[in-house]
């Protein structure tokens, strides 16, 4: 009998399968599909030599994850590539806020009347980082906070709406480029700690970095599987559980997955009935004959670019997608250009681009045409560098990962209480209803990201019964 069995090879699934290798147990891990990775992987979706990121591609909570940084994954190829400039938001008039690794060319970026604001806003988390991202992404209990002080005086900056945080900024270019941050979650601007989901993509960009990875994201997921194997745990692909008989006898069960499939697997009937899945995403992949054409010079250099006119555009934006049923007619943005310093990911002189905008969960249309008019906005002349196009809505998603229910990349919406509370109100989230059963997806906190997080945190919960029983 094997001691865990894990059901989804995603980064959660991976890195709970590892946790718990690490720690003396047999492990195997199920996937459904035919290669490991989750929402990262990397294929090639339009034309040969192009190879994209069909889900996550920038990863300031990857290299930021007190979970990746304590496993040797450069050891089995992980690579993170840095660009000049982390993030840029362009604007109009060809200028750009940006999100520098460093406070005070970020802080110039925003103009004099809001750099000493920003300063006074990153600078007293800064130095207390790592113990900072450490307790904030261990909650709830299952480890006890090094520094509580700092973590309650995060949590009071943080917990109310980002519009709070942001009225302490005087001009539109900082509020603007934090009103992206939020957007990066989905969650309308106004919500209950989106300022606490802007500052800590702030703080990791300047800590860390916004990287890529060396190959695409898949990278991320070879080297968890490579460090698996080499633990002597077991991989299955093409292996498709719908029910618990599915699966090998093993003294606890982890999914990777969705609460709503986790329940229909296990049989746990309405328990996660309240869950709620958030706006879903429309994704374009790029086969580019060129760099994107910025108008301003800052994108030109950036990781990731961040896509809206102005704070209030943002917001209408993700309005309409999360409480208004309706696509937006400017999407708010968030594209991402790996390309700028990784080479191995397109033929010489071509670029890889990845973009998506916020749409109502199981949204049928085609938002393609709103987005590139978005881009030209601020990119004039970039359908002329368009060689081949891959787009995927809300249905496309879900059949590719079966966790984004209604498109949404999340697993579940990143607003309200459930930015903290999920997949229930619980002091056990990685528990179930069956003992032997618990949940390690995005699901579970400290929610999306590709960071490895949700699964180490779920480990820790099965070893203690593992060593109980």
């Amino acid at each position: 009998m094997l001691d865990a069995v894990v059901v989804g090879a995603g980064p959660n699934g991976l890195t709970a399968a590892v946790e718990l290798a690490r720690r003396g147990f047999s492990v195997a891990v199920f996937e459904a599909r035919d290669t490991v990775g989750g929402g990262a992987r990397t294929e090639e979706l339009t034309l040969p030599g192009f190879r994209h990121d069909p889900c996550s591609a920038a990863h300031p909570l990857g290299i930021n994850s007190p979970a990746f940084r304590a496993l040797p994954l450069e050891r089995y190829g992980l690579e993170w590539l840095h660009p000049e400039l982390p993030m840029a938001h362009p604007f109009i008039d060809g200028s750009a806020a940006v999100l520098s690794r460093s406070v005070a060319e970020t802080a110039a970026s925003f103009g004099p009347r809001d750099a000493g604001a920003y300063r006074r806003l990153v600078e007293p988390f800064l130095p207390k980082w790592d113990t900072l991202v450490s307790d904030f992404m261990s909650l709830p209990r299952t480890a006890l906070p090094r520094d509580p002080v700092t973590l309650a005086r995060f949590g009071l900056t943080g917990l109310p709406p980002s519009t709070w945080l942001t009225s302490r900024f005087r001009d539109e270019r900082a509020k603007t480029l934090f009103a992206g941050l939020v957007g990066h979650v989905m969650a309308p601007l106004s919500g209950f700690a989106t300022g606490a989901i802007g500052l800590v993509f702030a703080l990791a960009a300047h800590a860390r970095g916004w990287p890529v990875a060396r190959g695409g994201s898949q990278s991320i997921s070879d080297a968890l599987a490579a460090y698996l194997k080499d633990l002597g745990g077991e991989i299955h692909t093409d292996y498709e559980v719908k029910r618990l008989d599915d699966l090998p006898p093993a003294r606890a069960y982890v999914f990777d997955t969705s609460p709503t499939a986790l329940a229909k697997i296990a049989g746990f009937g309405d328990y996660y009935a309240n869950y709620r899945y958030g706006a879903g995403v429309f994704k374009v992949d790029y086969a580019l004959d060129g760099p994107v054409p910025w108008t301003a010079k800052e994108a030109r250099t950036a990781g990731t670019v961040q896509i809206g006119a102005d704070s209030t555009e943002i917001g209408t934006a993700l309005r309409a997608a999360s409480r208004e049923n309706r696509a937006p007619e400017k999407p708010f943005m968030i594209t991402v250009q790996p390309s700028i310093v990784d080479p191995t990911r397109a033929p010489v002189g071509k670029q890889v681009f990845w973009a998506y905008g916020h749409v109502p969960s199981g949204w049928t249309g085609d938002l393609t045409d709103a987005l590139e008019r978005q881009l030209e906005r601020f990119a004039p002349g970039f359908r002329d560098r368009v060689l081949a196009r891959a787009t995927a809505g809300p249905p496309e998603l879900a059949a590719r990962n079966a966790n984004y229910v209604g498109g949404d990349i999340g697993t579940g919406a990143v607003s309200g209480l459930q930015i903290l509370l999920r997949p229930k109100l619980s002091l056990s989230p990685y528990g179930t209803p069956h003992p032997a059963v618990f949940i390690c997806s995005s699901a579970t906190p400290p929610g999306p990201g590709v960071h490895g997080m949700s699964g180490h945190n779920a480990a820790k919960a099965v070893w203690r019964r593992l060593r109980q029983s």
